[in-house]
């Protein structure tokens, strides 16, 4: 007797089949919002290079995290614009600072309903633009940076973030700001240790947003090499071992085999962040009509998670939450 005719298309036949069978979903569960507020603004500035994305005022950002969470969206990450900077980045762990401002701000607008998330670093805080504090001889010196995490942190947390992001890709930040957490009474706020950053060419739009390009010379020396893959894991493992409870890719898109590696050999929450020169080269293609902007979107942001992030952080979250909502 000989065998049935197998025939896979029967499961894509229609609309409610293919839900039905989906190995892969996106959720307005899964979306974290970066987000830009800026310290001497009275009214949101658009970012040129983010079509829909602004620098924020305290107001405007309040009212942006109201309707992502009227929309569901779960969390929200912040990145601070002072309105001074100097070398070590003053107003990065300054009480009156705009990043302690503004989660003061929003803990009052939401409470508990979104997770407050903040990046814990200094370029967007330094005169000359690096993730840390400079050697008399312009090297970033690992260790003095390890101390201005470690405070940072904590005045994140005193102005009630949730979880602290630190992304300099600095050797034992996560264990130095596990223990200041730890030891200042917030043993309860998370780490999202941005464990395999890479020295990409898609953060263009970013520094625009954050105002933050280097004065000089770049951060290969600190993140990570793009060639590599195995290296992601060893950082992705020396972060768990310090503490944290979280680990991220980034960038997503163009390092699909790192979050599935990242996925495939830690149990703890993985992110990944679509940044800012993925969702600007979507938005220019779409804006020219050369695809379909929606479409491709939610292509990319399944493709994320089908690689195994567990949540996405995207500036597309706003728009996205309100297709899927």
């Amino acid at each position: 007797m000989p065998f049935p005719e197998v025939r896979p298309r029967r499961l894509r036949r229609t609309p409610a089949l293919r839900r039905l069978v989906a190995e892969t979903t996106l959720a307005v569960d899964d979306l974290v919002a970066p987000l830009f507020v800026k310290q001497g603004i009275t009214e949101p500035e658009p970012v040129t290079s983010m079509p829909g994305v602004f620098q924020h005022t305290l107001e405007s950002v309040r009212k942006e995290v109201r309707a992502l969470s009227d929309l569901g969206v779960p969390a929200v990450i912040l990145f601070g614009i002072p309105l001074a900077k100097d070398a070590v980045g003053s107003g990065a762990d300054a009480p009156d600072g705009i990043v302690a401002e503004a989660l003061r701000t929003l803990r009052d607008e939401v409470g508990d309903s979104v997770v407050l998330m903040a990046d814990t670093c200094l370029d967007e805080f330094t005169d000359h633009g690096h993730c840390g504090v400079l050697t008399a001889g312009g090297e970033v010196d690992n260790d003095a940076t390890l101390d201005r995490y470690a405070s940072i942190a904590i005045a994140q947390a005193d102005a009630g973030a949730d979880v602290i992001a630190p992304s300099g890709m600095m050797d034992g930040q996560v264990a130095a700001i596990r223990i200041a957490l730890d030891q200042s009474g917030h043993q309860d706020a998370l780490v999202l240790a941005y464990a395999a950053k890479y020295a990409s060419a898609l953060y263009g739009p970013f520094r625009e947003a954050a105002e933050c390009p280097p004065a000089f010379g770049d951060r290969r020396s600190y993140q990570m090499d793009p060639r590599n893959t195995r290296e992601a894991l060893t950082e992705t493992a020396l972060d768990v071992d310090e503490g944290a409870d979280m680990v991220m890719v980034k960038p997503a898109l163009a390092y699909l085999d790192v979050i599935a590696a990242v996925r495939g050999s830690f149990d703890v929450p993985v992110a990944a962040y679509h940044v800012s020169g993925e969702y600007a080269m979507l938005k220019a293609a779409a804006e020219r009509g050369w695809i379909d902007g929606t479409a491709v979107a939610l292509e990319h942001l399944v493709s994320i998670k089908r690689a195994g992030a567990d949540f996405i952080l995207t500036y597309l979250a706003r728009e996205v939450a309100e297709l899927l909502g």
